[in-house]
């Protein structure tokens, strides 16, 4: 039984966490089947949508598979290196939360590029009230996302930030009944501009420090693309 519902579009993937009696819990078996949907968009680059079957996103973690891993298993960075390979997919990922997106499943929300969220969504990394820390990306991506104030109230503090309260910290883009159609109409939007411009931006974007002579050579590069000029032609013709 599989734990993803993957459907392909031409322009995207559509990927659902399908244990809705669990909460859409992560476990093994989900780890490996989102690792051959990074694959498949990593040959033939497509936008991602990521969502949760039922009541919620995913509440975290599967704590029975958690509770049995061990200091090797952490060093290999299981949950951690899925996530990595999904923030570096090459064009952009929309994560539709519903309801709890908690622990590991908050970490994976933080992995994709734009989150929507539906009225009941809450985000949260209760870890340290199991031993453990969120070390899946929440330590340095939450901080990118919200700053470091408010990563620390969630990380240390126990906090969870509810839909409204993630809109005005700016990790969600909207607040919407139905997080998947929003999320269909932006790819639609993102699908309309240029495959290489989006995955230039994405690359620069997501670089480490300062990097002005990599924005010159990802733009020189765009510059002498035939899109680029057509689709100023265009631009200009409608004016």
């Amino acid at each position: 039984m599989r734990s993803i519902a993957s459907t392909e579009l031409p322009d995207r993937f559509v990927v659902t966490l399908d244990r809705p009696a669990q909460r859409n819990a992560i476990d093994a078996r989900m780890i490996a089947e989102l690792h051959d949907v990074c694959a498949a968009i990593e040959r033939t680059p497509k936008l991602l949508l990521l969502t949760g079957r039922g009541a919620h996103f995913a509440g975290g973690a599967d704590i029975d598979q958690l509770r049995a891993r061990t200091r090797d298993d952490a060093l290999a960075g299981l949950n951690r290196n899925l996530f990595d390979r999904i923030a570096k997919l090459p064009l952009p990922t929309v994560a539709a939360v519903n309801g709890y997106a908690l622990g590991g499943g908050a970490e994976l929300a933080y992995a994709c590029d734009i989150r929507i969220a539906s009225p009941t969504a809450v985000f949260g990394n209760p870890e340290p009230g199991l031993g453990i820390m969120a070390a899946a990306g929440a330590s340095y991506r939450l901080p990118a996302l919200v700053g470091m104030s408010i990563a620390k109230q969630l990380l240390l503090g126990g906090r969870t930030l509810d839909a409204e309260i993630a809109l005005r910290t700016g990790l969600v883009l909207d607040i919407v009944d139905d997080p998947i159609a929003a999320a269909h109409q932006l790819l639609d939007r993102i699908t309309r501009q240029s495959p290489l411009a989006l995955r230039l931006t994405k690359t620069i974007v997501d670089a480490p420090g300062a990097h002005p002579w990599a924005d010159d050579l990802a733009q020189a590069l765009l510059f002498d693309t035939d899109d680029k000029f057509q689709r100023m032609t265009a631009f200009l013709e409608k004016r």
